[in-house]
């Protein structure tokens, strides 16, 4: 058994961390599910208005992970998502190397899909990424795609967190605009979906610096080994270094890519199929696929089955449709080093150690363009490897207690009382009539810390506003 949060909550392993805190696998004892739970591991005033704008965030679409929920339990927070098993892109690229072009299609459809989603609510993602980009555990059958970790995700025109001359984002996959100290904006999460077009293609991280001198100095490249050319125009108009040479939405940039996925040649029989494994592993000790075997003490549950494991049961597998897809093998070529052995299981919500905040450099004299440059589609060095709370009980009426004893004597909820003792009796009709009318709520060590916090972040959003 595991630590129990905020009397819902019980942690049985931790899949992953990152700058803000740490992520477990958890037990939701109201939903009876596991959900992926992150736990904010500092306290500090900026860390905490981070979190609550995390949490803040509610975007239901299949192809986005968003928090769903949030407790508080003393001085620790936390807030739940759908727990995601297949790992990340990262993962996929590590198994793999280079994927084929109508794999990379399906992906990158269900990504741009998501991000309209995310834009339409007026949110800039700022971190998109192979490693915040996780999978479900689909097998062979038609992947499933969804866009996570928001933790320094905000709404367009909200005032920032960090200081002017400092960037927030992950190097390598920050448009040129955000590395000249610009607003966040939509357009840099479009540059983003390319690099990470590029990388699924390639099998390797792009060299963005590369990319980029290329793009101004002499225009758009001519496609990669291995990538068809109608994909490569989606992928290209993403990658311009001129925000107003980008699609303008991500709606408008997966109507293109539809249009380019209807040109490419049918997977055949024989191309090799694509299979997204488990990266989580077995549960620890003491949990079963019903939730934990044991119920934890001092844990507040509701009437209703246990939690508990029962002989014969089985978890139902999810019905997959299968669908192959092609496996070819290209050569890496927009890349500057070997790739990289897998990483690993990156777990929604870690904000992986990359990512963070880092000062703007001097601007450099734009250098003049070189009669001939070096093509950056050179092939590389490297080859890739192919509760719902139970109604209050109505009082009943009992004879008065012994003189000794207090009528109104407090009884913990997870305290049984003596079944031979007698009933404490209400002091008076209008006590009895109050405690009837008075609403199920959280307990004072729930409230009073959220008010505390509350109060903390309103006080950091006025400081910060009076910066401005």
């Amino acid at each position: 058994m595991g630590e129990v949060f905020a009397g819902r909550y019980e942690l049985a392993d931790p899949i992953g961390r990152g700058g803000t805190g740490a992520v477990w696998r958890a037990w939701d004892h109201r939903r009876r599910r596991y959900v992926a739970a992150k736990v904010l591991r500092q306290s500090d005033a900026h860390a905490l208005l981070r979190f609550v704008r995390e949490q803040a965030l509610r975007i239901d679409h299949p192809h986005v992970l968003a928090p769903a929920s949030w407790a508080a339990d003393d001085d620790k927070v936390l807030f739940t998502m759908d727990l995601v098993t297949g790992g990340s892109l990262v993962h996929l690229v590590g198994d793999y190397g280079p994927l084929p072009p109508a794999f990379v299609c399906t992906l990158l459809d269900q990504l741009l899909s998501g991000l309209s989603a995310v834009h339409a609510e007026g949110v800039v993602h700022r971190d998109i990424k192979p490693a915040n980009v996780l999978l479900e555990a689909t097998g062979t059958g038609r992947p499933r795609l969804r866009l996570s970790d928001f933790g320094i995700a905000m709404r367009f025109g909200e005032p920032r967190l960090t200081e002017t001359h400092l960037v927030v984002g992950t190097p390598g996959y920050l448009a040129p605009e955000q590395m000249m100290g610009a607003e966040p904006d939509f357009p840099a999460d479009l540059f983003a979906v390319g690099l990470v077009a590029l990388y699924l293609l390639e099998g390797a991280k792009p060299d963005v610096g590369a990319l980029v001198r290329y793009f101004a100095e002499l225009g758009t490249p001519g496609p990669p080994k291995g990538v068809p050319e109608p994909l490569w125009q989606v992928v290209a108009t993403l990658l311009q270094p001129d925000p107003r040479a980008r699609f303008r939405t991500a709606t408008g940039a997966r109507k293109a890519l539809a249009a380019a996925a209807e040109l490419l040649p049918e997977p055949g029989p024989d191309d090799e199929l694509i299979e997204i494994f488990d990266q989580l592993g077995p549960l620890p000790e003491g949990f079963g696929p019903d939730g934990p075997l044991r119920t934890a003490p001092g844990l507040r549950t509701a009437p209703g089955p246990r939690a508990t494991a029962r002989p014969g049961d089985a978890p139902v597998p999810p019905s997959l449709a299968a669908s192959p897809w092609p496996g070819t093998a290209s050569v890496p070529s927009w890349t500057d080093a070997p790739r990289q052995p897998p990483a690993p299981p990156r777990i929604p919500g870690t904000g992986g150690p990359d990512t963070g905040s880092f000062p703007l450099p001097p601007p450099a004299p734009a250098p003049s363009a070189p009669s001939h440059a070096a093509h950056p589609l050179s092939p590389g060095s490297h080859e890739p490897r192919p509760p719902s709370t139970a109604p209050a009980p109505v009082p009943v009426p009992a004879p008065p207690p012994p003189p000794w004893q207090p009528a109104d004597a407090p009884t913990a909820s997870y305290t049984a009382r003596d079944p031979r003792a007698p009933l404490p009796a209400p002091r008076d009709s209008r006590r009895r009539s109050h405690a009837a009318a008075r609403r199920p709520g959280p307990p004072a060590k729930v409230t009073v810390p959220l008010l505390l916090l509350a109060l903390a972040c309103y006080a950091v959003g006025f400081w910060a506003l009076a910066q401005l």
